[in-house]
């Protein structure tokens, strides 16, 4: 028996989300920081792309988030009929797993620009020392037309 591509398996949940993170990321241990980028479409399903941007600062500029925010409005009219899906970051990085300020200031730096941004939704995910976290979780709402 075979299995489906990852990208065949629906996230359901957020606990699915930060464990697709886990899966993508394995193993998450990083000797940099890097920044990775997902899609889910309406059903929950992986687009065909995931980004890692390698060398990205401690600490975000304005230039870089509104970059992120050109490339993932690219790849979502380009891969959705509406523009409304689900953008997944996971900020890798060497080091202790505990948040910074340095996470924290990724993830108000993604807030202030993705918010009010976007048609869809977005969350932040830590990877550091082998373990991921959430920083900042899909909303609830994103589940509800997804159990099956």
């Amino acid at each position: 028996m075979t299995k489906p591509a990852l990208a065949q398996i629906p996230i359901r949940s957020a606990d699915d989300l930060t464990s697709r993170w886990a899966t993508v990321l394995d193993p998450p241990v990083f000797g940099h920081r890097s920044l990775w980028v997902l899609w889910l479409d309406d059903d929950g399903l992986m687009l065909p792309v995931v980004v890692p941007i390698d060398d990205v600062p401690a600490v975000p500029d304005r230039a870089l988030i509104s970059s992120l925010l050109v490339m993932s409005d690219g790849v979502l009219a380009e891969h959705l009929p509406s523009d409304d899906g689900h953008i997944g970051f996971a900020l890798c990085r060497p080091g202790a797993p505990e948040v910074t300020a340095d996470d924290d200031a990724w993830a108000e730096a993604l807030q202030r620009e993705f918010d009010d941004a976007i048609d869809g939704t977005w969350s932040l995910h830590l990877a550091a020392a082998g373990r991921v976290t959430p920083l900042v979780g899909p909303p609830p709402f994103l589940w509800r037309h997804r159990r099956s």
